[in-house]
């Protein structure tokens, strides 16, 4: 049996493979409701030979929101709207996963499909957005700096999504403390410049996304907890892998499970240099300083390539996006590369269809 195609075990739920469906937003919503649209995208990864399938960036909160199109899990019609989608992924062999997320600074923002860019105003559907300081994202309207009481409240929104999620029947929850939405914006000294006890120090900027995974746990005790991180600002002065690996074992200390390692997205001069696994080298870092099991992410598009990056050590997982909307049924194709027998993800109706071996 190939590593990528191994069974995996997190807080007892068991994922059948390694090679998982990253969070990929689709601006298709309504109110935060996801639709017919999110039901197929999502089930079709399932019947792909997914692991796992996490939802796109779900706001806790209606200014959580990326964008006015962006899905949410703010109230109970919404949770509904979620519960046979998940049963749709579940029902395919796949664990059933959510990204929760607040977009803060980043927040209010057009879609993609609009062609147009920058923050959405108020009197085109668009709200205040809120950061932990006054510093705006480059191009975006300035946001509001957070009150504390208001931090207190936001943390209670990522319990109370929690709890709506495991009631849709979601078991994997993914924290979002990446691509420069609000938690991450809280970690970075370069979005934070607050004086109080969620700014300054390493100890103080990562208190508000602890206290969100302690809240997280206590909402959803058997549920796997996952946090992405954006392990580096690629930027002077801003976040890096080492304060990332650092407060991971401080976040896997209060219930976090698992740590889904991307980059970047806080600050518009950042400088990235792309290419096929270019996000690995962070993944094992943080792996290695043994916070954890991680996930790797970034232009993995082959079975051999994520199979060589799992026995390297290099992560657990292998959590791929744009490939998946390339190919839904990537598992399928990944398991005839490494031709491993031992994969029989084929669902039955498309089985007369599977390669010889």
């Amino acid at each position: 049996m190939s590593q990528l195609f191994s069974p995996i075990d997190i807080r007892g739920i068991r994922a059948r493979n390694r090679l998982w469906v990253a969070p990929m937003c689709q601006y298709s919503a309504v109110d935060g409701m996801p639709n017919d649209w999110h039901h197929v995208h999502l089930a079709q990864f399932a019947s792909g030979g997914a692991g796992v399938v996490i939802t796109e960036a779900t706001a806790v909160s209606p200014e959580g929101r990326i964008s006015p199109e962006d899905t949410g899990i703010w109230n109970d019609a919404q949770r509904d709207a979620w519960r046979p989608i998940a049963a749709a992924i579940r029902s395919r062999g796949a664990v059933a996963g959510i990204q929760l997320a607040h977009a803060g600074r980043k927040a209010s923002t057009w879609s993609p499909f609009t062609g147009r860019r920058g923050t959405v105003p108020v009197s085109e559907g668009g709200w205040q957005t809120v950061a932990p300081s006054e510093v705006a994202y480059d191009g975006f309207e300035q946001p509001r700096a957070l009150e504390v009481a208001e931090i207190d409240a936001l943390v209670e929104d990522f319990a109370a999504a929690a709890a709506r999620a495991v009631a849709a029947g979601f078991t994997v929850l993914e924290v979002h403390a990446a691509h420069g939405y609000l938690l991450h914006q809280f970690l970075s000294p370069l979005s934070n410049t607050r004086t109080d006890e969620y700014g300054g120090s390493l100890e103080n900027r990562a208190r508000l996304l602890l206290r969100v995974v302690e809240a997280v746990r206590q909402a959803a005790p058997d549920a796997a907890v996952l946090v992405r991180f954006s392990a580096t600002d690629a930027a002077d002065g801003g976040w890096d892998v080492t304060q990332t690996a650092t407060v991971a074992g401080w976040a896997a200390q209060r219930g976090a499970d698992f740590f889904d390692i991307s980059s970047g997205g806080l600050v518009a001069h950042q400088q990235i240099v792309t290419g096929p696994g270019y996000q690995v080298p962070l993944a094992a870092a943080v792996r290695a300083a043994g916070a954890g099991p991680v996930g790797a992410v970034g232009e993995i598009v082959d079975g051999s390539q994520a199979e060589a990056i799992l026995r390297a050590g290099d992560a657990d997982v292998i959590l791929a996006g744009r490939e998946w909307l390339r190919d839904p049924h990537f598992a399928l194709r990944a398991a005839t590369e490494l031709g491993d027998p031992d994969a029989d993800l084929w669902p039955v109706q498309y089985v007369r269809a599977r390669p010889a071996r």
